[in-house]
């Protein structure tokens, strides 16, 4: 009797080694998350907190796949910013500012190894304790960016569109009399791609709804999910008349530069982030950098990360998780918050949608083992299922 053929195994888009990858910058991310919230106290300056991010990102990545592999180049690694809030120079006048109680701080942080990426963000309210928690419209800001990220954990699932995320997301702001930061986009990531084609926005406007591509979520896909929640009317963001510090290569424009400094210090952002944004206080000369990227945006070589600003007397909390999606479902490549828990916010208000509530009682993803018996696999009829 002849042998059953063995069924023909499906390719995979990622493999385990760079899955690996992924989880290993996952767990530096965390592991510097978990520092950098422990050193973000009253009193903490601004820029002692991004110098030591950046420090630590590097010690970390640093640390692991140093060994050499013959016929393999060196494998790159480090640390990435994937939107900006505010990352001081030493030289900016906001620099020396220190963090006071109440303060509601966003804490976003990437690490690659080889050019696989992992981005996380939390928001914490300085001060906060279990015995006086966050209460009013910070606690509405910040319960409802979790309720947010915790619905797109659920629906960046194979199969799914990224209208889907986009609703949930604003229906669970609504229950708190929030918004979600309009515009705001995640995107699905590549090796050394964080910014891909396949997109899901926040609070569109009618044009940029139009403008979006519907978009299926296809099994061993990953995307780095951006949650910005603002305590404002309408959600709506500006950019001010503030310096940007992070600038990222674009990798669909060529262009020959003329001026020498130009040159230079483009040459230096690429060997230092690659295909990745980079924070100009890690280059040689800041004042040098600044005059020669100049050069570089004016003609679309490179595009700065504009600072963005929501009205006075509102809060915006963040969160941004990054998410694979194998054959056994979704998968947390980062970590869950480290400060955030239930205890330390109290809000007057609820989540009321039943829809969404039980979307939040269900796991990640589902482990039950599917039963396969030989008998069901070799019977002639089908097999009932109860």
């Amino acid at each position: 009797m002849a042998e059953a053929q063995k069924p023909v195994e499906k390719q995979r888009l990622i493999s385990e080694a760079d899955m690996t990858k992924y989880k290993t910058a996952g767990d530096i991310v965390n592991d510097v998350m978990r520092k950098l919230v422990s050193l973000s106290v009253e009193g903490a300056k601004l820029i002692d907190l991004c110098t030591e991010g950046d420090r630590l990102i590097e010690e970390g990545t640093g640390a692991v796949y140093n060994k050499n592999v013959k016929g393999v180049k060196e494998m790159s690694k480090g640390s990435h910013f994937r939107r900006p809030i505010f990352h001081p120079l030493v030289s900016d006048p906001l620099a020396s500012q220190a963090l006071v109680r109440g303060d509601v701080v966003k804490l976003h942080l990437g690490a690659h190894i080889d050019g696989f990426a992992a981005i996380s963000a939390e928001t914490i309210v300085v001060g906060a304790t279990e015995q006086d928690p966050v209460t009013g419209r910070r606690a509405d800001v910040l319960q409802a960016a979790w309720y947010g990220a915790e619905l797109a954990m659920r629906l960046v699932k194979a199969g799914n569109k990224n209208w889907a995320v986009t609703d949930a997301i604003s229906r669970a702001a609504s229950a708190f009399d929030c918004k979600p930061v309009e515009g705001m986009l995640s995107c699905q990531q590549t090796q050394n791609v964080i910014d891909g084609k396949k997109r899901v926005i926040l609070n569109p406007s009618e044009a940029q709804r139009r403008d979006m591509e519907t978009i299926t979520f296809g099994e061993d896909e990953v995307y780095g999910i951006d949650i910005l929640v603002s305590s404002g009317e309408d959600g709506k963001a500006r950019v001010e008349d503030s310096k940007t510090s992070i600038y990222q290569k674009e990798g669909s424009v060529t262009y020959q530069l003329k001026m020498k400094n130009s040159r230079m210090v483009f040459s230096e952002m690429q060997k230092k982030a690659g295909a990745f944004p980079i924070n100009i206080r890690v280059m040689e000369d800041e004042k040098r950098a600044r005059l020669g990227l100049q050069e570089a945006v004016a003609h679309g070589l490179v595009k700065p990360y504009e600072v963005v600003y929501t009205p006075s007397n509102t809060f915006v909390a963040a969160f941004h998780f990054t998410i694979a999606l194998p054959p056994a479902g979704p998968l947390l490549i980062t970590h869950p918050p480290v400060w955030y828990k239930p205890e330390l916010v109290k809000t007057d208000k609820e989540l009321d949608d039943e829809e969404l509530k039980a979307l939040l009682a269900k796991a990640l993803r589902d482990t039950r083992k599917k039963k396969k018996t030989k008998e069901a696999e070799s019977a002639d009829g089908p097999v009932e299922t109860k």
